[in-house]
């Protein structure tokens, strides 16, 4: 430890104003959410620091000697670590990202404190979406439990490890509306739905920012990417984004907001332009609304590169104007490109970028490192043994098996066949996911590994009397076929009395740059499950996905579906304990699964427009495409569970909803299966006619219960009249009277019960 850490800034700085701050009771102001208090010590700083060393400190690198997978993930412009040392030394960074642990941390951070002139220290930051040495399931993946809780305590753990390790500064929550799946990265938002993605931005901040951001069990949440990076046209990653700005403030802003109110103090530019303008360098995104309407104090970084990829935007004329408009735009710090230190001192020298414009940037900078306690003590976080002992913990790993298995949604369970027997039947196992430590922590995921994760075949094993009732068979790879692989398949299918069909996407098939234009089951796979279909035996499909996914043929006609999309270090045991009736699954869809490919973008709260075709029947000239219904094959909340879930008794505690009023709206749950179940209790609501046209569904609140069998629950929730706005004309908030549907159902499209009610004037 820097036993002199305070002494040696009081020497710099002056020892009254460090010692008084950090002993003072406005410290805790800090951790206020959302608040960002300067110290006094901050301004004399940059009072004492050159141009070069305050472009420095909004210059943020990959680290030299990345951890990992780090370089594949986010290749390093400059591999040469010594030198990267030097760069600290020198005060021309403000820290890297991805670095390898905390030996790495403690040598750039001893440069960085002991031997600079003004010995400011390094944040290290990295990209932790799921977890850090334990591995939890991908954010898309934990959203299906509808339990935001849950995510906020993955968060903490996330935090715990990884801030164990020397990082201070998270790149996640990524908040991201995304409604079309062929989108890669939509596997690392909260799915299509705004309440519900907002819902889990809030509890990650939360969980990875704790009650104090001076904790070394605790960091900085980033949350990105700011804005609507998932609504990008086809779903193709980094393209354009073009819509109304009602839209973006109606759906795509709203989990955001949610992230910076619980208390993120840093965002994350998006690559993708906005209606025209790049986000990077977007004035209205940054300053005018992020700053000016949303009060925001915290600062800003671009993404990889962001800020230089606005010359192949086309708005940009080099790499001067690129640094010059993403800093006036709002863009605080570069990430990568390193434009802002090479160009900066000079854009202010010409009186291009104010110098007042820039100590700005660097005080929120410095005070976020304030926050984080890096002044006071730099190495807090940075302990190699502290590393090691609190990675893969048991308790760690328990709450990756839990948050595995409540992510897991029942798509279809036809005749009862699920849960499977523990002893009695011979089980086959085949696909590409059968077994192996392959696949299974899923895509981004820089310091955790499948060699520590537990497969499918080792967690159903583990779970039944017989371990040689288990016969297991690959049948093919995952885009490629195996000579003799079928035929191996079908010999194990008759070998057994039930078949479990592992199949679906590899964990490099979902993530950055990773779009899909054909959102089905790869067809090797596909070939697989009909020649399995064809032996006869009874089929569970479990699915690992990234996205959701047009399933067709044998593998939507399987009498049970699991979708267990990557769950991470405990998928096996996860998947295991809902297979054999340990858990009753729980989960539910987080998006919608299309009948077909090219229903893409489809999602829930959709527009009716001029012409619906709400029947079964398809109608000429109505709003379908060619031979299917406008509807998903699996909608947004739909999941089964091993109960029987019966929804009756539908009431209103009155006809009208007064302007200042509330309305209480119930129905009664009734469990009338032999099993104990769980059931997300869903909301939605439907304004009939208004000044702009509506979905023609909206979930307004959710709850998640617990019914034995036998067990019913009046489950009740409360309407008033602000949750029934929207964005206007004017693209403000506003209520306006009329008469809303109003549903208590299972999912998106089902039934379920209902009634309607007049909002009054």
């Amino acid at each position: 430890m820097l036993d002199t850490r305070i002494s040696r800034r009081a020497a710099l700085m002056g020892a009254g104003a460090v010692a008084a701050w950090l002993a003072s009771p406005a410290r805790a102001l800090l951790q206020t959410a959302g608040k960002l208090e300067v110290p006094g010590f901050v301004d004399t700083l940059i009072s004492r620091m050159t141009l070069e060393e305050k472009a420095g400190q909004l210059s943020l690198m990959a680290s030299a000697w990345g951890g990992g997978k780090a370089a594949a993930l986010n290749p390093p412009s400059n591999s040469n670590f010594p030198q990267q040392v030097e760069e600290a030394r020198r005060g021309q960074l403000t820290g890297v990202f991805n670095g390898n642990g905390a030996r790495m941390a403690r040598i750039m951070q001893n440069a960085a404190v002991k031997e600079s002139r003004l010995k400011i220290p390094l944040i290290f930051a990295a990209d932790i979406i799921h977890g850090h040495r334990t591995i939890f399931p991908v954010p898309l993946a934990e959203v299906a439990s509808f339990e935001p809780d849950l995510a906020r305590r993955t968060a903490e753990v996330a935090a715990f490890e990884a801030a164990g390790a020397g990082i201070d500064w998270n790149f996640a929550p990524m908040v991201d509306v995304a409604r079309d799946q062929r989108w890669g990265r939509g596997v690392e938002g909260g799915g299509e739905d705004p309440l519900l993605g907002g819902l889990f931005a809030a509890a990650r901040v939360k969980g990875f920012q704790g009650p104090n951001l001076r904790s070394n069990e605790h960091f900085l949440a980033c949350v990105k990417h700011f804005a609507a990076y998932g609504a990008a046209e086809s779903g193709l990653d980094y393209n354009t984004v073009d819509m109304s700005e009602r839209t973006l403030r109606e759906v795509y802003l709203k989990t955001y907001k949610d992230a910076f109110d619980a208390g993120a103090l840093s965002a994350m530019a998006s690559f993708n332009e906005i209606s025209g303008v790049p986000a990077t360098g977007n004035h209205w995104l940054l300053t005018d609304v992020l700053r000016g309407e949303w009060g925001f104090e915290g600062f800003v970084v671009s993404d990889y590169t962001g800020d230089e990829e606005m010359i192949k935007h086309g708005y940009a004329k080099d790499g001067r104007d690129a640094a010059r408009l993403a800093f006036l735009a709002g863009v605080d710090m570069s990430m990568q490109s390193g434009l802002y230190r090479q160009y900066l001192p000079d854009l202010v020298r010409s009186g291009e970028v104010p110098e007042e414009t820039l100590n700005t940037s660097v005080r929120r900078v410095l005070a976020m490192k304030a926050m984080l306690g890096l002044f006071d003590n730099p190495f807090g976080r940075i302990d190699e043994k502290r590393e090691q002992a609190r990675s893969l913990l048991p308790r760690n790993r328990a709450i990756a098996r839990e948050s595995g298995r409540k992510s897991i949604v029942l798509l279809k369970n036809d005749g009862d066949l699920l849960p499977l027997p523990k002893s009695g039947k011979k089980i086959a196992l085949i696909g590409p996911f059968a077994s192996g430590q392959h696949d299974l922590v899923g895509p981004w995921v820089v310091y955790g590994s499948d060699d520590n994760s537990v497969d499918l075949a080792t967690g159903v094993r583990a779970a039944v009397s017989d371990k040689n009732s288990i016969i297991i068979a690959e049948g093919s790879g995952v885009e490629t076929v195996i000579p003799g692989g079928i035929e191996q398949a079908v010999a194990a299918a008759q070998q057994a009395d039930i078949v479990v069909l592992a199949i679906g996407e590899a964990q490099n098939m979902s993530g950055e740059a990773q779009s899909r234009a054909d959102i089905t089951v790869p067809k090797p796979q596909q070939e697989l499950a009909e020649a399995i279909a064809k032996t006869g035996k009874p089929i569970v499909v479990v699915l690992k996905n990234g996205r959701g996914l047009a399933l067709d043929g044998a593998v939507a006609n399987a009498p049970a579906i699991l979708v267990t999309w990557f769950l991470g270090t405990e998928t096996g045991n996860s998947i295991a304990d809902v297979l054999f009736g340990a858990y009753s699954p729980s989960g539910r869809l987080p998006l919608s699964f299309p009948r077909l490919a090219g229903q893409q973008p489809y999602y829930y709260a959709h527009k009716p427009t001029g012409r619906p075709n709400p029947d079964p029947k398809l109608d000429e000239y109505k709003a379908h495409f060619r031979g299917i219904t406008n509807t998903a094959l699996y909608p947004f909340g739909h999941g089964l569970t091993y109960g029987k879930i019966e929804y009756s008794e539908f009431a209103l505690s009155a006809p009208t909803l007064s302007g200042s009023g509330e309305i209480a709206v119930s129905a009664r749950i009734t469990n009338r299966g032999t099993r104990a179940a769980e059931e997300v209790v869903q909301l939605y609501t439907h304004d009939r006619v208004a000044s702009v046209t509506r979905p023609v569904r909206e979930m307004k609140a959710f709850r998640k219960i617990k019914l034995e069998p036998g067990q019913s629950e009046v489950v009740r929730f409360v309407l008033r009249p602000s949750d029934l706005s929207f964005y206007g004309l004017q693209n403000k908030p506003i209520v306006e009277p009329g008469r809303f549907d109003v549903w208590i159902a299972p999912s998106a499209e089902a039934p379920g019960v209902g009634g309607s009610f007049d909002l009054a004037a």
